[in-house]
């Protein structure tokens, strides 16, 4: 037997395994490929609770869902993108995820329709034991490991966000939410009305517009948005002479660090930033409707900047196959929408575009010792784990730029963790808050963002702290400085147990 296969605990009939990684998407992906390159010598599973790897890029499939990162940042670092346009649509994403899964070997790891119910640590025993719902067989399934790397995103798969909006049972209509789209749903010349203003909502209208009769796009305030080409021209221009692969590097640290430089003129100098955005707008709008409907109350990025390939919104809004409609809903009716101001919107088919149920680490109920974690009582370590959680990391990405540049450093961080667990002969790793940390002003876990998505999630997650390690940056570069370049053995993260005696039993175990 290898040291990377799984062992069984004698007479239990438990599977143990060094490593569990929770969510098959692309923090889970790239958690394989991680633990494989820099852990060879752990064993490490994946349970994916659905049967298709991907996670938002296999569960969303309304038209023209896509990225509205660049691939060369969305995209992982050790696996470039190759395809032509970096605005990639969801197909494609799904597929570059799947060749990477079969390149490395990943998909040979994950499990499918493995429901994680619960996961319990015991100190004494330095394991963490999970109950899982096997769907393919109906039965429960009990599984330890040493270490439980969450990537199971932060959204419920189990349906999207739609507020109460009067009268919405009334309609004549299917109503349909983006997570929960119908293959069926003929929706060519029917009048469609879509409720939202965010990036889901400014996919669908380009999308759906042309075949529709109309599309109309109900928001009740203006979002920020911004065309750019759906092909980078200096990647573009770089493959005509470098190798793919080199090329990839290059554009990616370039995007990175105009994704850092933009990001922070929006907090140094937000109404001129905010201008340049209108202007854009206005090279492509009338001035009348970039002022109605396209000049938001707040500053950039207090929200996420919607992203529109090409144009394709705008041209939309030009050529007359959709429209906007921004204000408050009075009711919807039997036969469209009616807004506050008496204008009323004509619908057969309403979309609700209006998020999703955000929840914390992936509907799992933890326990450390019998006691229930309440994840809103604890501090925020590193964005990444939790103050007296042993041996967790939970994944996720940036809110203002792509979700694998924080997933990669996440990842690395959990293999120096590892390492450094096998280096000094220890079992358990844990944040503490040391003596001078108990008296620090709590802060949201994520601070400057007023998104109604993560607004409504804020009250289940940690508090950050005013000092380091209990900061959640959510800035690449600050993040860098604060999980890649700091030791991991900190002073905050103590590390405990002899890992001897457990070693021992596992080698005894995988004998019987």
């Amino acid at each position: 037997m290898t040291t990377t296969e799984s062992t069984e605990i004698a007479g239990s009939g438990t599977e143990h395994v060094d490593v569990i990684v929770v969510g098959a998407g692309i923090s889970g992906i790239g958690a394989g490929y991680h633990l494989q390159q820099d852990c060879p010598d752990r064993s490490y599973v994946i349970l994916e609770g659905r049967e298709n790897l991907g996670g938002t890029w296999d569960l969303f499939r309304y038209p023209g869902v896509r990225s509205d990162s660049d691939m060369h940042t969305l995209g992982y670092s050790f696996k470039p993108w190759t395809a032509e346009k970096s605005i990639a649509d969801g197909p494609s994403i799904l597929a570059y995820l799947e060749e990477t899964a079969a390149e490395f070997g990943i998909d040979q790891h994950i499990r499918y329709r493995q429901m994680v119910r619960t996961a319990s640590w015991s100190s004494e025993d330095a394991r963490w034991r999970l109950r899982i719902d096997d769907e393919a067989t109906g039965r429960p399934v009990e599984m330890t490991c040493q270490f439980l790397f969450m990537c199971a995103g932060y959204y419920s798969y189990r349906g999207g966000h739609t507020p109460d909006i009067p009268g919405l049972e009334t309609f004549d209509g299917p109503v349909i939410h983006p997570q929960a789209w119908p293959e069926d749903l003929d929706y060519s010349g029917r009048r469609v009305a879509v409720i939202g203003s965010g990036a889901t909502a400014m996919t669908l209208v380009p999308a759906m517009a042309g075949t529709a009769a109309h599309v109309t796009m109900v928001q009740r305030s203006p979002t920020y948005v911004v065309s750019r080409p759906d092909v980078d021209p200096i990647d573009r221009r770089l493959r005509s002479f470098l190798p793919a692969e080199l090329a990839y590097r290059i554009v990616r640290k370039k995007n990175i660090a105009m994704g850092q430089f933009f990001y922070g003129q929006t907090r140094k100098k937000p109404e001129k930033v905010a201008e340049k955005l209108l202007d854009e707008a206005r090279k492509h709008l009338p001035d009348e409707m970039v002022e109605q409907h396209f000049t938001p109350s707040y500053g950039p990025w207090d929200q996420r900047l919607c992203l529109v390939p090409n144009g394709d919104l705008f041209e939309s809004l030009t050529n007359g196959t959709a429209s906007v409609v921004t204000g408050t809903i009075d009711t919807v009716t039997p036969g469209g929408i009616r807004m506050d101001d008496g204008n009323h919107v004509d619908a057969d088919v309403i979309i609700t575009a209006t998020g999703l149920q955000l929840v914390s680490l992936g509907h799992v109920e933890l326990s450390v010792d019998g006691e229930t974690i309440d994840f809103a009582e604890t501090w925020s370590y590193k964005g990444l784990a939790y103050s007296d959680v042993p041996n967790l990391v939970s994944s996720f990405g940036y809110i203002n730029a792509s979700w694998t540049l924080r997933a990669d450093i996440t990842c690395g961080f959990v293999t120096r963790l590892l390492n450094h667990l096998r280096d000094t002969g220890t079992s358990t790793a844990t944040p503490r808050l040391r003596p001078s940390d108990r008296s620090m002003t709590p802060r949201p876990w994520i601070d400057d963002f007023s998104a109604g998505y993560i607004q409504r999630m804020l009250p289940m997650l940690p508090k950050q702290g005013d000092r380091a390690p209990w900061l959640n940056p959510q800035r690449y570069d600050a993040d860098r400085r604060l999980i890649v370049d700091e030791p991991v053995d900190d002073g905050v993260m103590i590390f405990s147990g002899t890992a001897s005696a457990r070693s021992a039993r596992s080698v005894a175990t995988a004998d019987v």
